[in-house]
């Protein structure tokens, strides 16, 4: 039971990091307001971009919006030149990582003898770096993060990391709550983008 209250929490941290929003006043804390850290959607403002809209083009197709490699790759270029790192992550929900494998589906070949058939994007490399792409369930439907990992940590405060402290014991029987307290470094903010507004309906 531990293990498992242990793992949702680890869930949860997950969430947050990617959704967090810090308190409009006192983020840090106080006896009214609960400490809570800004995650990584909230905290990118300077390279939001949509298909269709300034140097990002349309997705073409029947749905403009659609995630193709020319949008992703404009994205990533956009990046690339408001900082002096590369994007190395791709983090997307399972709408948009279908969208993602969809870059080499046609270009796929099978011989006769292949008895796995395999249609998943797990590295992506273009123009502007070798990327990792990572399933969450948390990144909203529409939405692609595009992460320079070497600008990102997850940190514990200090002696907070995940770890079970005992309470009270009554007679045999014994109780006891998993706590943490962990924050998002997240430096450089321009060297992150976020490319939001495609369509979560296959095209």
């Amino acid at each position: 039971q531990k293990q498992e209250r242990q793992r949702e929490l680890l869930r949860d941290l997950e969430n947050t990091v990617i959704n967090g929003v810090s308190a409009a006043s006192d983020p840090q804390g106080s006896s009214t307001v609960r400490r809570s850290m800004r995650g990584i959607i909230p905290t990118i403002e300077t390279n939001q971009f949509e298909p269709g809209v300034g140097p990002i083009p349309d997705g073409g197709g029947t749905s403009e919006l659609v995630l193709t490699e020319a949008v992703l790759n404009a994205a990533l270029e956009q990046v690339w030149e408001s900082s002096n790192g590369s994007v190395d992550t791709i983090v997307l929900n399972g709408t948009q990582k279908r969208a993602l494998n969809s870059f080499v589906g046609s270009d796929r070949r099978f011989s006769a003898e292949d008895e796995v058939f395999k249609n998943m994007v797990s590295v992506y490399e273009s123009d502007f770096g070798v990327c990792r792409v990572i399933l969450t369930r948390w990144v909203p439907a529409d939405t692609v993060l595009m992460l320079d990992s070497s600008r990102l940590s997850v940190v514990p405060m200090a002696s907070r990391s995940f770890h079970f402290k005992p309470l009270a014991s009554t007679g045999d029987s014994f109780s006891g709550q998993v706590l943490g307290e962990y924050t998002l470094e997240m430096r450089n903010e321009n060297a992150h983008g976020l490319l939001s507004g495609l369509s979560t309906v296959g095209d």
